[in-house]
């Protein structure tokens, strides 16, 4: 049993809306956190929301600036009602008014009273933000947050390790060994390990439903980005390709459910550059949504939200898949996910792309792995392999835009985990020469070598080598 940080399946997986799970749903929530912190909301004559690091240099292509906006007038990021944005945002522009927590508004101007400061970064963590709240000339108060990667916030006041409440678990799982360790000596597959721990926050229905509703976000937004055309939003006019590519795919057909849909694609070829073009269509589909403010699930970011639902689509669809597969997939996925939160990083801003796509597609991979029959020992080799590919993968988002190259990016992830679960299932995972222990240590060691300027900040790579003019948001 353990102490150490403990994590939930439903830590790793947040409802909430794109394109960031670290510039816009943790700021989003942060901002939620800080105008409910307010004992005398009535007093409040004005709030100053002051971001640095990453969050200044991306935070406009990220949407930071919407998300604080919406989070202090008290919309829950798993609740919003996604069609009204522009609509609010437009609004607090238009009448220079914002209402405090859905009940007290207050003199707002967002283009002087959201500060980016370009140059300037906080010691804990890239992505910070102050929030300072005034009556008249009196400070009434202030707070410092980090988003942190993957939607988890952390107060300045707090320490990150305890960010996360402490429990007893039945199975601690520091790291891939222990995990590893736990499952042989209990006789249990991860998955099984993983829903056992899930009864110290509830009960086994509970969690089921939760899980049942993640994946229920999840295929809603593959079938939403699918049969959505047109320009994502951010000046870059990049136009949606799932769109056309599924549009090919079911020869022009319209469908009155998600279950017609999906039994009609059971009953195409599946072919293998038909599969390759299903799975890059689903994660582009995903990854599409979120570009365009969308609901999304953090898998466990949302720059990285395609490669997991891609991937169970496919095993829904093309492989012999059972209803329980579900589950076992996002619970094997979830517990492989809180390995690189424990052991490295789930954030851009810390470690590069790796932390995020290269995390979901080792996720995935995982989890295929043991849905198609695999030992914990295969479901740990296939989250190796997957990420051992993605080292030093670098964050260079042209124009702070979680368009390109990111949205590809979620449908390379894809691939690269169905063919980690495949060839972890052809060999002996006992003569392996790279633990996932091991690729873990070195992401994060990766993480520590890498120029600032690929992580997040759109100061490198891309983002420079193909300059662009985005307009004022």
């Amino acid at each position: 049993m353990s102490k150490k940080e403990a994590l939930s399946i439903f830590d790793m997986f947040k409802i909430g809306v794109g394109p960031s799970s670290s510039h816009t749903l943790g700021p989003w929530k942060a901002a939620l956190q800080f105008v409910q912190s307010i004992n005398e909301l009535n007093t409040v004559t004005k709030v100053v929301i002051d971001l640095y690091g990453s969050l200044a240099k991306t935070g406009k292509g990220h949407g930071t600036d919407i998300a604080v906006q919406i989070g202090l007038m008290g919309e829950l990021p798993e609740t919003f009602d996604t069609s009204s944005l522009s609509r609010l945002i437009e609004g607090i522009k238009t009448n220079e008014k914002l209402v405090l927590n859905k009940t007290h508004a207050v003199a707002f101007q967002p283009e002087l009273d959201i500060v980016f400061h370009m140059k300037e970064s906080l010691p804990f963590h890239p992505n910070a933000l102050r929030f300072t709240a005034f009556s008249g000339e009196t400070v009434v108060s202030t707070d410092v947050y980090y988003s942190i990667g993957g939607g988890f916030v952390v107060r300045e006041a707090e320490n990150a390790a305890t960010s996360v409440p402490l429990k007893i678990l039945n199975y601690g799982n520091h790291d891939s060994d222990d995990l590893l360790e736990n499952c042989m000596l209990a006789g249990k597959s991860i998955s099984s390990i993983v829903l056992e721990n899930e009864r110290e926050w509830r009960s086994d229905e509970e969690t089921l439903a939760g899980i049942q509703r993640i994946w229920e976000v999840m295929e809603d937004c593959i079938y939403r980005g699918c049969n959505t055309s047109g320009i994502l939003p951010g000046g870059l006019f990049v136009k949606r390709r799932a769109f056309d590519i599924h549009r090919k795919m079911v020869n022009g057909k319209t469908f009155a459910s998600i279950p017609e849909w999906k039994a009609y694609i059971k009953t195409l070829p599946a072919t293998f550059p038909q599969i390759l073009n299903w799975v890059s269509c689903f994660a582009l589909a995903v990854n599409e949504e979120n570009a365009a403010f969308g609901r999304v699930v953090t898998a466990p970011t949302n720059g990285a939200a395609g490669v997991i639902p891609a991937v169970l689509m496919y095993q829904q669809l093309f492989t012999d898949s059972k209803e329980i597969d579900i589950v076992t997939f996002l619970a094997t996925a979830a517990e492989i996910g809180m390995l690189f939160k424990k052991g490295a990083t789930i954030s851009a801003a810390m470690g590069g792309c790796q932390a995020e796509i290269g995390v979901s597609s080792a996720m995935a991979a995982g989890a295929l792995t043991e849905c198609i029959g695999g030992s914990p020992q295969q479901v740990l080799q296939a989250a190796e392999i997957a990420m051992e590919h993605h080292l030093g993968l670098t964050c260079d988002p042209i124009g702070g835009l979680v368009q390109i190259p990111c949205i590809e990016r979620n449908t390379m992830g894809a691939v690269k985990a169905i063919t980690a679960a495949h060839l972890a299932m052809q060999g002996d995972p006992d003569f392996a020469k790279v633990s996932l222990d091991t690729v873990i240590k070195t992401m994060w060691d990766t993480a520590l070598d890498m120029n600032s300027k690929y992580k997040e900040t759109a100061d490198g790579g891309l983002a420079v080598n193909i300059p662009i003019s985005l307009p004022e948001c």
